[in-house]
């Protein structure tokens, strides 16, 4: 009777300790929606929350509420439609991507320190961006034919750390970690060579301003794709969690408890690969993201991935789109590359992680 009892308390302490997780999930989605509508409202220009609010109403479905057709200027509808909404969409996108890929890497390879640029994904695509900015004249030009140099980049650098990381055997954590340091140096060297090269003043400072992070771009037809491929990778890797729990406990409890962890390193990392080089080809480089919110979430859930990416994904998209406000309004003509905002966020955070070691890492657990 009392083991009876016992298991019932148990169980409904399971149940309780789900349903606050789950009121926490609620309540982190309402401040990222108050967080969307108060970013789209803030800039150069100042529009009001409420006007804000009916004009998206309005746009989104075709309800005037707030008289938006005959009492709102054309140019805040312009603004906030076309400009703001789709950039802050964008943060949202980048953000949860690249959280998502900081949780997944960390467990991956066990490593506190790891972030989605471990692999030299950023040099790759850096080098994509680079040739196709600079030689844009004997190919695509503009958005698209970077974005499209970028991407091919980050494959490149992914598929080249697969190759020499499996030389040799069986592929591991730290054979992955060296093989994205070699194509990190090789990829970066080819980047600064084309720029050397190069006799385009107007081009470098693009090359510039891309590596250092962008959402200026932003358009609703840019938003598909990524948004589309983001949301499948969170479904996958929430549907994996008991996976990257087990891997957290090292190989041969891995292996003990049936997970092939070589595999699914493997298949992760090419994932994560993937998902960043659609980020970085599409508003470049932007740091600390995927180093900054895992930790932070993991100090506060501990590291049971089916609490940690759920709640890294909205942490990180509330984070860029605070990063983004900030880049907008720090300046009073123009705007500070987002890629400056998360690092200045970020290096002091990396050093305090680097000195304390880890932050609850591999405690599996609420």
């Amino acid at each position: 009777m009392i083991h009876l009892q016992s298991r019932q308390n148990s169980y409904a302490a399971l149940l309780q300790n789900r349903r606050n997780f789950f009121l926490l999930l609620a309540g982190l989605l309402l401040i990222l929606l108050l967080s969307v509508l108060i970013a789209v409202s803030l800039g150069t220009i100042q529009i009001a929350p409420i006007e804000t609010y009916h004009i998206m109403v309005y746009k989104l479905f075709q309800l005037d509420i707030g008289n938006v057709a005959t009492q709102v200027s054309p140019a805040h509808i312009e603004i906030i439609w076309n400009i703001r909404l789709p950039r802050i969409l964008l943060a949202m996108i980048a953000g949860s991507g690249l959280a998502l890929c900081g949780t997944v890497m960390q467990a991956s390879v066990q490593n506190p320190l790891a972030d989605p640029y471990i692999l030299g994904i950023s040099a790759g695509a850096s080098l994509g961006a680079t040739f196709a900015i600079l030689m844009g004249s004997f190919g695509p030009t503009g958005i698209w034919g970077t974005a499209i140099g970028a991407f091919t980049g980050a494959l490149a650098a992914a598929g080249l750390v697969m190759a020499l990381s499996g030389i040799g055997g069986k592929s591991s954590t730290i054979k992955m970690i060296l093989a994205g340091m070699i194509a990190n140096a090789l990829f970066s060297a080819f980047s600064g060579f084309i720029i050397y090269l190069a006799n385009n003043a107007d081009g470098i400072r693009s090359i510039a301003f891309w590596t250092m992070g962008s959402l200026a771009a932003a358009k609703w037809k840019t938003l598909a794709f990524p948004g589309l491929v983001i949301l499948m990778s969170c479904v996958y890797f929430m549907a994996n969690t008991r996976k990257l729990n087990a891997m957290l406990l090292g190989e041969e409890a891995a292996t003990a408890l049936g997970v092939d962890s070589s595999k699914i390193r493997r298949n992760n990392m090419l994932m994560t690969a993937l998902i960043t080089g659609l980020v970085v080809a599409t508003c470049g480089i932007i740091g600390f993201v995927g180093l900054i919110i895992p930790h932070l979430v993991r100090g506060m859930f501990g590291s049971d991935h089916s609490r940690l990416i759920p709640t890294s994904i909205i942490i990180g998209a509330l984070f860029l789109i605070w990063a983004d406000v900030l880049a907008r309004i720090l300046l009073p003509s123009g705007e500070l590359p987002i890629g400056i905002i998360t690092a200045l966020i970020g290096a002091p955070f990396f050093m305090y992680v680097l000195l304390k070691s880890s932050v609850g890492f591999g405690r599996v657990g609420g």
